[in-house]
């Protein structure tokens, strides 16, 4: 039994595959109407933005860091969309272009003072997170629309009914599939292709496993370091376009609350936080594992949408807790000195 557990733990995507299916049982036996697949689709879109943020927080814990800014550039991006389509009166998709291309200088900005200048990511991506709220709440000062309302509106449907144009990006659908969640997939297997096929991939893991060695290869570990936070802030801000263009309003607080579900997904995934150790495809299970849970413990066992957080805690508790004692970690070592 031992045995088998330490190849199930040592193959963490495989488990995570059983614990996807198991969840699949459990709560499809407890309510039918949970496996209805446009049910479980719109579960998918909702926790969508912490699906596509995790996988380039993937990119940046391979290399030993972290990033903890994502959701304030989410409400960023959002709000920037928003007052320059409302107020400014600027195209809906120059205004996505400028709101990403900001993001981008956000993530740029934190990289350099992360790689560059030698400050610890998480005191750096912790300021940015109070610095681009900051920002985010600044520019919603500019718009004629009161900050607590949002700003709403934005071209949606045309004479047929369906979602066209900026809304079509949150709402609409290709063959059946909401557009996010081909989206999503498109991402995924761009990620998997950066992380996995290129020799950009390569660098990111052996700077994780020692940056020195690295840099002493002809890696210029600082710039490929500061990338990594440039395309998580991509990423919030491309999170950040579909949720303002799916609940069709535009605030400088959107997102607030995703970083720890976010980390939550990233760690999950089997990604060490010192670096070196990680893979697109567990982050990309470990996101829909929490998205399932999310979805189906309030519908199945009623439980409050509000202590979610809970239960998705224990999970994470008790399944990092069993990969250390399945595994070579210092849980199993401790365990047997004492039985010794």
């Amino acid at each position: 039994m031992k045995n088998l557990l330490k190849k199930v733990f040592k193959h963490w995507e495989l488990f995570l595959v059983i614990f996807l299916i198991l969840e699949f049982v459990i709560f499809g036996a407890a309510n039918p109407k949970f496996l209805r697949p446009k049910s479980i689709m719109n579960s998918i879109v909702n926790y969508i933005s912490v699906c596509i943020i995790s996988l380039f927080v993937t990119l940046v814990m391979i290399t030993g860091g972290i990033d903890i800014q994502a959701p304030s550039i989410i409400g960023l991006t959002s709000i920037i969309i928003g007052v320059l389509w409302s107020d400014a009166g600027m195209n809906i998709w120059v205004s996505v272009a400028i709101a990403v291309i900001a993001a981008a200088v956000c993530g740029a900005l934190s990289g350099f003072f992360i790689a560059y200048c030698g400050v610890q990511p998480m005191v750096v991506t912790l300021g940015g997170s109070f610095l681009y709220s900051g920002l985010a709440l600044l520019v919603s000062g500019l718009s004629a629309t009161p900050a607590y309302k949002g700003i709403s509106g934005f071209p949606a449907k045309n004479e047929a009914g369906q979602f066209v144009g900026f809304r079509f990006l949150g709402k609409g659908d290709i063959f059946g599939v909401p557009t996010q969640i081909v989206i999503y997939i498109a991402l995924i297997l761009l990620c998997m292709w950066i992380l996995h096929k290129t020799k950009y991939g390569e660098k990111l893991y052996l700077i994780g496993v020692n940056q020195q060695a690295a840099e002493y290869s002809g890696i210029n570990t600082r710039a490929t370091i500061m990338s990594t936070y440039v395309l998580s802030a991509v990423s919030a801000a491309l999170a950040g376009t579909l949720l303002t263009a799916n609940v069709n309003s535009a605030k400088y607080n959107l997102g607030a609350g995703y970083t720890l579900a976010i980390i939550t997904a990233v760690v999950l995934g089997g990604t060490l936080n010192t670096g070196g150790k990680g893979s697109i495809l567990g982050t990309v299970l470990a996101s829909l594992i929490i998205c399932i849970l999310r979805y189906g413990l309030p519908l199945c066992f009623d439980v409050d949408t509000q202590n979610l957080d809970l239960p998705v805690g224990i999970v994470l508790v008790l399944v990092v807790l069993g990969r250390e004692i399945a595994g070579q970690g210092i849980l199993r070592k401790w365990f047997k000195k004492k039985k010794v």
